[in-house]
């Protein structure tokens, strides 16, 4: 039975928002929790999008979180459709696209990442697409099918994980794929120069076309259709469909608008939340794509884009609205699937913070775990290949924060347990 002794508002139906409607009800919260979305659809998870449903081998309504009947048997209010436009701190009150006032007690701002727009003549051709939400992913399916069956070509901007499980998408259903990536190889600001390589290979393998170095300048159509793209290196690729994959921004506006901290956007940006996700408000918290933390175990201010984070990171924002002493510091977690390689990353290891790369297992057969390693032989990251069963360990290695040798990282006949403090 609900009780409007405390309203508890959550803006942005993504993964993180419905995660945290659910935990406030599990952790026996009573009163009023308004779920505000500004998509039709119910809350749904956003991995399928680029991976089983894009590939036509799961169905629509695998990817909801919730039955649609769960929200009203949970008391849960759904705005589905309907944007928040206008945050008040000082008064509690967020205003809704059509008007509608509602006062909060707590505010939940999950409001996820949007896709970054390519600034080139030509986005506003027919055949530019974007991979976000559920309307995009519908849209591309039917794209890729079409183009396997003409033997048609999609260019993808971007080689991040987005651009390359596309790119294996659309191999799946035989379209013809070039990658056009500013960078020297697919995943070089993830994974560096070591394992972006041995993606680029599989791709390769597989028959995509790469053009590294370069950025688009120009899509050319021709009667409102993409026929080709430009490069600014002078080349010039035909395409039929384009694929911009240049990265998400956090969605902001609500939070800036309303004064409350951000991060920097050198650094990733998003909205400023300390180690139990509350903004410069004490009322208003963030979690999921759009929050910047302080992490107490990275020691550092992270914004996470994966699965993983929105899927904890709502919860955790839950209980701190509840008044629970809440310390956010979970690993960093990613996972993928590309053709017949799936992957676990664990960590966080940017080019540049660490020392080497230690590899285990048959990298040329893509069965190996890789270690990156901090100069005093700290674990920052780890990425298990083919190999199974190991994510947890290597999490507790790197929150072990003890240094390792190489040599053992190395040896496959060294339990990965044994080497834990």
């Amino acid at each position: 039975m609900v009780d409007a002794h405390q309203t508890f508002v959550i803006v942005g139906g993504g993964l993180a928002g419905a995660k945290a409607a659910e935990t406030l009800r599990s952790e026996g919260f009573t009163g009023r929790v308004i779920l505000i979305c500004d998509e039709r659809d119910h809350p749904y998870e956003r991995p399928p999008l680029s991976k089983g449903y894009l590939l036509g081998k799961e169905e629509r309504d695998s990817v909801f979180i919730h039955e649609p009947a769960w929200y009203a048997q949970a008391h849960i209010e759904l705005h589905l459709g309907q944007p928040a436009v206008h945050l008040d701190p000082a008064g509690r009150t967020v205003r809704l696209g059509d008007g509608t006032l509602i006062a909060y007690d707590k505010l939940l701002l999950a409001t996820g990442a949007e896709p970054r727009r390519l600034d080139i003549p030509g986005t506003g051709l027919a055949g530019v697409h974007h991979l976000r939400r559920l309307a995009h992913a519908e849209r591309l399916r039917g794209v890729l099918a079409s183009l396997g069956r003409e033997n048609g070509r999609l260019v993808i901007a971007g080689a991040g994980w987005i651009g390359l499980e596309v790119a294996a998408a659309a191999r799946s259903y035989g379209a013809e794929v070039t990658v056009v990536e500013p960078a020297p190889t697919a995943l070089h600001g993830i994974l560096g120069p070591e394992l972006g390589a041995l993606f680029t290979d599989l791709h390769r393998e597989h028959g995509v076309r790469f053009h590294f170095g370069a950025r688009l300048t120009e899509i050319v159509g021709q009667d409102g259709m993409v026929v080709a793209v430009r490069t600014d290196d002078g080349e010039e690729h035909p395409a039929h469909d384009v694929l911009a994959a240049i990265g998400a921004a956090p969605r902001t506006a609500l939070a800036e608008q309303a004064g409350l901290d951000l991060a920097d956007p050198h650094t990733g940006g998003g909205i400023a939340v300390d180690a139990a996700l509350r903004t410069s408000d004490p009322y208003v918290y963030a979690a999921g794509d759009v929050a910047a933390a302080d992490h107490p175990l990275l020691d550092t201010r992270i914004r996470v884009e994966h699965w993983a984070n929105a899927l904890n990171g709502g919860p955790a924002a839950a209980r701190a609205m509840l008044g629970q002493d809440i310390s956010y510091d979970r690993v960093p977690y990613f996972f993928s699937d590309q053709y017949d390689v799936g992957m676990e990353y664990s960590g966080y290891a940017p080019p540049g913070s660490y020392a080497q790369v230690v590899c285990r297992g048959d990298v040329a057969k893509r069965e190996f775990v890789a270690f990156w390693l901090a100069t005093d032989g700290r674990l920052l990251a780890g990425m298990n290949v083919n190999v199974w069963d190991v994510a947890e360990t290597i999490q507790q290695l790197i929150r072990s924060g003890a240094p390792l040798e190489p040599a053992a990282l190395a040896d496959p006949d060294v339990p990965l347990a044994s080497l834990l403090p």
